[in-house]
Order: C-alpha cells, then structure tokens, then sequence
C-alpha cells in the first residue's frame, strides 16, 4: 500500500485533550479513515499545536484527501514517500 505525508496547518492550534473524549476523538478519525481504504500511522505535532506531519497508508492521494475531508481536517499537502532507514545499508 503506498505511504503519504499528511502535511495539515491548525491556525487556532490542535488540540486533542488526554481523556477519554480525546481517544474517542481519534478512534472516529480511524473509523472514518478506513471506510475509505486509509490507515492513519502515526503524527508529528509541532510544538506550538500548529502543525501536525502525518503519515498515513492508503490506495492513492485522492483517498488520503477524501478521509480529510470526512474528518473535518485540514490538508496543505499530500506527497508520496518511502521510507529511507539508515540500518538498512548494515
């Protein structure tokens, strides 16, 4: 399955609080992702809330961007990546 960077800008700042309204919060975003063939991997948050760099599996770009969209998220842009790891060359 292609990998894709999620690059998302929150002006107001993300926040996603460490409750159980927050986990709940996320357990939707899963749902509604793979109703459309998306696997949410993982998310890197900026210090300020600002921006989030998400990394995410899915069928092609137009999917990533449908599931956004089913979750009321912003997208700056999608770009497709693979993963380059420096153990790979030991």
């Amino acid at each position: 399955m292609p990998r894709y960077l999620v690059e998302r800008t929150f002006p107001q700042g993300l926040h996603i609080p460490p409750t159980e309204g927050g986990a709940t919060t996320c357990l939707n975003v899963v749902g509604n992702n793979a109703s459309v063939g998306v696997t949410w991997v993982h998310s890197y948050v900026t210090a300020d809330h600002g921006k989030t760099y998400c990394i995410y599996d899915g069928p092609d770009a137009e999917s990533i961007h449908r599931a956004a969209s089913a979750n009321g998220l912003p997208v700056d842009s999608v770009t497709a990546v693979s993963v380059l790891d420096p153990y790979f060359y030991h």
